[in-house]
């Protein structure tokens, strides 16, 4: 049996830069003094003079990408999640999101698989606070070709976009048939009994969980939400009302993200289904490596399954 190819989102990141720094030389990239990290350094290595070392200072790197979009440049801005949306929100709210500057926030390092980096990096909170801005894009990838399109799709997109990137290597679930529409669920696995609403890096656990599953006779849709907001709410309830059952799963804090989305879109629309949030549960991360903090916050594919047949009981 061969061996899961696997990629960072944050790899995959780079190398899409790269690459769009020959096909749009509108394109620039600014980094908050992070760049082998964030990989923006594949970009600076093609295309030296677009791009922009700003030093520890992301509020002044969100107010310099907003003055540069007012040119006709389409500036991508990268630093790690918790400083990219926590210690710029305020830049980000009133010179990006506000005045809808063509800005893309590429952000890595976001969620708890982060690991020892500890609680004070694991952005929890990210897709909460982007998804509360007016005008904001939402996307969060699950694999290396998706956030390679990803990428390709936000340079094109007109206004701001935030992109959730993660440090840990993935498996590449999309092959080269896979075509990316923003604000579009894709079903990874069909299923009758239950469906799972993934992002990011959880595409692939539940998609793994699913398979748990299968093996006590459930069949599970396995759905990756890649646009969080917005959100493709005719498919989320096309999915909810075929499968009767519900459960969302986030490397992410379930108040405020793709739980929180689900929910709100289920209930308005009067589809009362057996609904249950998997998530960081109001609770900051902590230190540890990254396999031993996911299933501490029962983040693993072990415990998505679980998670599955308790919502299935209530059917």
């Amino acid at each position: 049996m061969s061996e899961i190819k696997k990629i960072a989102t944050r790899e995959a990141y780079g190398q899409a830069l790269a690459a769009l720094a020959e096909e749009n030389e509108n394109v620039v990239v600014l980094d908050a003094d992070l760049s082998k990290s964030t990989k923006t350094v594949d970009f600076a290595m093609v295309a030296p003079q677009r791009f922009f070392n700003v030093g520890i200072a992301e509020q002044n790197m969100a107010g310099i990408a907003a003055g540069l979009a007012t040119t006709g440049k389409i500036p991508f801005i990268s630093s790690f999640a918790v400083f990219a949306t926590g210690r710029a929100f305020e830049q980000i709210r009133n010179s990006i999101a506000y005045p809808a500057m063509n800005v893309k926030i590429a952000a890595t390092h976001a969620g708890i698989s982060v690991g020892e980096d500890g609680g004070s990096h694991q952005s929890i909170e990210d897709i909460a606070l982007m998804r509360v801005l007016p005008n904001m894009t939402v996307i969060s990838p699950c694999d290396g070709p998706e956030t390679a399109q990803a990428v390709q799709a936000a340079a094109k997109h007109k206004g701001p976009v935030y992109l959730r990137l993660g440090r840990l290597a993935l498996p590449v679930i999309h092959g080269s048939d896979y075509h990316f529409h923003l604000g579009k669920g894709v079903v990874e696995a069909p299923g009758k009994d239950i469906v799972i609403f993934a992002t990011g890096m959880m595409v692939s656990h539940a998609l793994e969980a699913a398979s748990f599953l299968a093996e006590e006779g459930y069949l599970a849709t396995v759905a990756n939400i890649h646009t969080i907001k917005p959100l493709d709410t005719e498919f989320v309830l096309e999915q909810a009302n075929s499968c009767g059952a519900v459960l969302t799963v986030e490397e992410h804090s379930i108040i405020g993200g793709l739980g929180s989305s689900i929910a709100e879109t289920l209930m308005e629309s009067g589809c009362h289904v057996p609904f249950q949030r998997l998530g960081v549960k109001d609770k900051f991360g902590q230190s540890g490596s990254p396999q031993a903090v996911l299933e501490y916050y029962s983040l693993t594919s072990i415990s998505i399954a679980m998670a599955a047949k308790a919502v299935l009981a209530k059917k």
